[in-house]
């Protein structure tokens, strides 16, 4: 039976009540924070708008005075990943390797977070970070000789490769920790399964496959990246310009 709401007798005061202390307002620095704490340790999927304002005992209406709606809260959580990465002083001379060095930041930058680079694969990232990127790699292409629309689709190709690079890095990472076993281990042991696998291959059909399997299959996942970085910035040289041409608009 529930027991009834009385009230208090006359002779008794009535208990002091205490006032709640005041949560301190938001900012949308804090909700990015948290976002990003969680997508680091749970992934994308788990960063929903209620989660994150768990992270600070309150309801997801708290955080629509700050973030329009998840989406929005993703892409700033993606700029703010790319937040550190240096810019360097174009240089003519070594434009090459200050593209790779700008595109190896950033891929080390996303790998803490997961499947966050999924956020980037259906838009074009617009903040101030990302942009931030953008103008330093493009100054760096131009000023090593690379024609304006030419250095605007490597940007293009150079950003998609990163963030697809990581994202399937992410989804590999994933699959690994769901069955629990220790990741390098597992790993090696697919890597092993599926060189053995082409090694099983009948060489009369498939005779490329059967005797370099081991090639085929070497490598980790960041030397990998960096191969493909350097056959897309390589590749670049075969556009560079001279001088001369760039000051007639010779193509």
């Amino acid at each position: 039976m529930t027991e009834p709401d009385l009230p208090s007798p006359p002779w008794r005061p009535a208990s002091p009540r205490r006032p709640r202390a005041a949560r301190p307002p938001l900012s949308r620095d804090q909700i990015v924070e948290a976002g990003l704490r969680i997508v680091a340790a749970e992934g994308v999927e788990a960063a929903s708008m209620r989660r994150v304002a768990a992270e600070f005992d309150t309801g997801p209406s708290s955080l629509y005075a700050h973030v329009a709606n998840r989406d929005e809260l993703l892409d700033l959580m993606f700029d703010r990943a790319c937040a550190g990465i240096e810019i360097p002083e174009p240089d003519p001379a070594r434009w090459p390797e200050q593209v790779k060095q700008m595109a190896r930041d950033g891929y080390t930058r996303l790998m803490d977070y997961r499947d966050l680079a999924r956020a980037a694969l259906s838009t074009v990232p617009t903040g101030p970070n990302a942009l931030r990127i953008t103008e330093g790699m493009m100054a760096v292409l131009l000023a090593g000789g690379v024609p304006p629309r030419i250095a605007g689709w490597a940007l293009d190709r150079i950003f998609l490769y990163m963030v697809a690079e990581v994202y399937e890095s992410s989804l590999r990472q994933a699959s690994i920790e769901a069955t629990g076993k220790d990741p390098e281990q597992y790993f090696a042991h697919w890597v092993e399964q599926l060189a053995g696998y082409y090694e099983s291959l009948p060489p009369e059909h498939f005779p490329n496959l059967h005797h370099h399997a081991r090639e085929i299959t070497g490598g980790g996942g960041d030397e990998r990246f960096l191969f493909g970085l350097d056959l897309i910035v390589d590749g670049l040289a075969r556009y560079v310009q001279t001088p001369a041409k760039r000051s007639t608009g010779t193509a």
